[in-house]
């Protein structure tokens, strides 16, 4: 309609005025020279008009598509930083209009997919979350090289008997939470917390090549982080909590597991048994972080440790050599 009327309206007064002008002259009224002059005269002050109408109109014109186009920018820029918060003000019912309407809806959705999202990262972990979302996990598995970490509390049974619930509960959260962090510090992946057990993986389903390194780094990190826990809790005049860390290195299945219904990413393998049984001699040798021999192979930093006499564990035919981890930091 403004595009009509910046253009037809002109025009047509403009011939509507030449032809009145036509049929009306008198010739012997007026002469030509003074005819041609009025004429120019005329078109000269209509041009005037109708360049400071059509400049006024244009203006409000590229006004309402210019505004609304940066208010959508804008709020496209507040998006890609995160703030799913932000509307596009809708101020007509134009095509502008519409399309503003349009970009809320999508605004919208993309605040419940990332809100989804973040809930979904605080019952597996990002790394995991991301990989399952972007649909880079095959449902049969994989097989990957991975070191696996398994650490359990101490005595659990006793001090859940003897503690109320609520203390029990926010205990146990107090002492994951400082171990989840150690473990994410060196790159470490919780993939379940079961019981008082914490199944850890590195090196999948992101791949590095220091997986057993890592490992390594954060089970010392976690003896500190208890440590520092167990000072707290004294404070508290809470009892002291213990634990055992076993690691091993070797190829897992790592994969969607479980039902049609509910899936979960788990790892498979005997690499994943073998861990969990060097967590259990912990127990029988007194200390509180064991690596396999396979896992002290791969290690490409210095650590300090002792070599154990080769064992038999459960559900494993042949013996196997592990080593005590000692307190002192890599070099």
């Amino acid at each position: 309609m403004f595009y009509r009327l910046g253009t037809m309206v002109p025009m047509t007064i403009l011939l509507v005025t030449l032809i009145t002008l036509q049929w009306e002259l008198d010739t012997s009224v007026m002469s030509v020279e003074e005819y041609g002059r009025r004429i120019i005269i005329f078109t000269i002050v209509l041009f005037g008009v109708f360049f400071i109408s059509t400049g006024v109109l244009n203006r409000l014109v590229s006004k309402s598509i210019a505004q609304p186009l940066e208010n959508m920018l804008d709020a496209m820029r507040k998006i890609r930083d995160g703030d799913y918060s932000t509307r596009i003000r809708v101020l007509a019912n134009d095509e502008i209009g519409v399309l503003g309407d349009a970009g809320n809806v999508m605004i919208k959705g993309l605040a419940e997919r990332e809100m989804l999202r973040t809930t979904f990262g605080k019952y597996v972990t990002p790394e995991i979350r991301d990989e399952i979302l972007s649909g880079r996990i095959p449902l049969e598995g994989e097989r990957r090289e991975a070191t696996v970490m398994f650490a359990d509390l101490r005595n659990f049974t006793p001090f859940v008997e003897t503690t109320p619930p609520e203390e029990a509960i926010s205990g146990m959260r107090a002492y994951f939470t400082a171990m989840h962090r150690a473990i994410r510090l060196h790159r470490g992946l919780v993939l379940q917390f079961v019981g008082d057990e914490i199944e850890v993986v590195f090196g999948v389903p992101v791949h590095f090549e220091d997986h057993s390194d890592a490992a390594v780094r954060a089970a010392l990190e976690m003896r500190r982080a208890l440590k520092e826990l167990n000072r707290q809790r004294s404070i508290q005049g809470k009892p002291a909590f213990a634990h055992g860390i076993g690691i091993h290195a070797g190829n897992v299945l790592a994969g969607n597991s479980g039902s049609d219904e509910q899936s979960a990413y788990a790892l498979i393998g005997n690499t994943v048994n073998v861990a969990s049984r060097i967590q259990g001699l912990t127990k029988e040798l007194g200390c509180d972080i064991l690596a396999s021999q396979k896992t002290i192979e791969q290690l490409q930093g210095s650590f300090s440790m002792d070599k154990e006499p080769p064992r038999l564990v459960k559900g494993y035919s042949r013996p196997i050599i592990v080593y005590r981890i000692l307190d002192s930091a890599p070099s």
